[in-house]
């Protein structure tokens, strides 16, 4: 079935979706897409739909052909102290704030957001399946945030991050087990299965 492009034609609408809640280390990245009307891109889709190779292509051209876009995160430390649902929509807030087109409405991933400004939002569960801006938004947030995992990998290979992406995946925790926390994995979340072996 195909994805809606507008869930309205009089406003301005962003789509917005995050990456990276789930993991143990890293970031939580945010993007938020004003696609343009005139403009179709082919094959948009969740980005845990999709392929690394389509994903890549589909970024290329939803920053080609998209009215505007932008990326936010928050790292480790800043998810340790406000929490990871909060850094989610705060990440959001970041996005938007960098658009340079200010839209009428924001389209949000999930069944909660905190409100941003005086601007109206609607949340849509399963909206990257459902809406291609939020679809767009997830395909960036996605790929930004493996780019970046791939990056810290260098710093701390034994973790594996350029294949896990700091998920809690049994080599992740093993590593972590062996080796210990580093200063990217965030505290506040269940490292290991028994955190008694982390100390």
């Amino acid at each position: 079935m195909p994805l809606i492009k507008f869930s309205q034609k009089h406003l301005i609408e962003v789509g917005c979706d995050e990456a990276g809640r789930g993991p143990l280390a890293g970031p939580v990245f945010a993007a938020a897409v004003i696609l343009n009307p005139r403009k179709n891109i082919k094959g948009l889709d969740d980005s845990k739909a999709l392929s690394e190779k389509v994903r890549t292509n589909l970024r290329k051209e939803i920053e080609d052909k998209a009215l505007g876009f932008a990326v936010a995160s928050l790292d480790n430390i800043e998810i340790d102290t406000y929490n990871i649902l909060k850094s989610s929509f705060m990440a959001m807030h970041r996005a938007i704030d960098q658009l340079e087109i200010v839209p009428g409405l924001l389209l949000i991933d999930g069944n909660r957001f905190l409100p941003y400004k005086n601007i109206p939002h609607q949340c849509e569960i399963k909206g990257d399946g459902r809406f291609q801006a939020i679809a767009a938004a997830s395909i960036l947030a996605k790929t930004y945030r493996d780019e970046y995992m791939a990056k810290i990998h260098q710093e701390f290979p034994m973790y594996h991050w350029d294949k896990n992406q700091g998920y809690p995946t049994k080599a992740h925790r093993a590593a972590i087990k062996e080796f210990g926390p580093c200063k990217y994995h965030r505290m506040s979340f269940r490292l290991l299965e028994d955190q008694l072996h982390l100390f």
